[in-house]
This record gives structure tokens, C-alpha cells and sequence, in this order.
């Protein structure tokens, strides 16, 4: 059974493992998927809005969904945390990957 990418358990689990993975601040790849409505896409950028993001947005073949990879420099992994739970907060039916 698999966790739930929302769970605490899902979150200690990818803080543990960016600690293991990484020196922090390091730069950090978000990716994220979401239906193609451009105010979603709005508040997704908004939730990066003013940190430096470098974003980058592809439609999908069928024109119905957009991948959006957002890069950038975190201070550690709980801000990283923090930014996955803001967005699934903000945008909804967002898949994060």
C-alpha cells in the first residue's frame, strides 16, 4: 500500500531523504501536473511568485493537461515541504511528482 503524497508520514519520509540527498541551500526541482485552465496555472506561479523560480511549461500532446518543472533555491527541506503542501493546498487537483 502506498502513502498518500498529502500524509505527514509521505512528508518525514522526502525530508529524510533530502537531507540524506543533498547539501542544503541547494536548488530544488518541483514538478507538478495540471488540468490546462490557465488561472490554475496562476496561482501555481503565484505560490513561486518573487523567489527567484526559473519556471517551465509544457502542454501535454493532447492540449488537455500542462507539466510545469519550477526550479529554484531552498534553505532546507522543510521549505521544500512547505511549498509542496501550499501548492496542493492552493491549486486544485495538482499531481506532484
Amino acid at each position: 500500500m502506498s502513502t498518500p503524497p498529502n500524509s505527514d508520514e509521505f512528508y518525514e519520509k522526502l525530508k529524510g531523504q533530502l537531507y540524506e540527498t543533498a547539501s542544503w541551500p541547494s536548488e530544488y526541482l518541483y514538478k507538478f501536473i495540471i488540468k490546462s485552465d490557465h488561472s490554475k496555472m496562476a496561482v501555481l506561479e503565484a505560490v513561486f511568485d518573487n523567489m527567484g523560480a526559473v519556471i517551465k511549461k509544457t502542454k501535454s500532446k493532447n492540449g488537455k493537461y500542462i507539466s510545469a518543472s519550477i526550479s529554484l533555491s531552498m534553505p532546507n527541506p522543510e521549505a521544500v515541504i512547505e511549498k509542496y503542501k501550499e501548492v496542493t493546498e492552493k491549486v486544485e487537483g495538482v499531481i506532484s511528482l
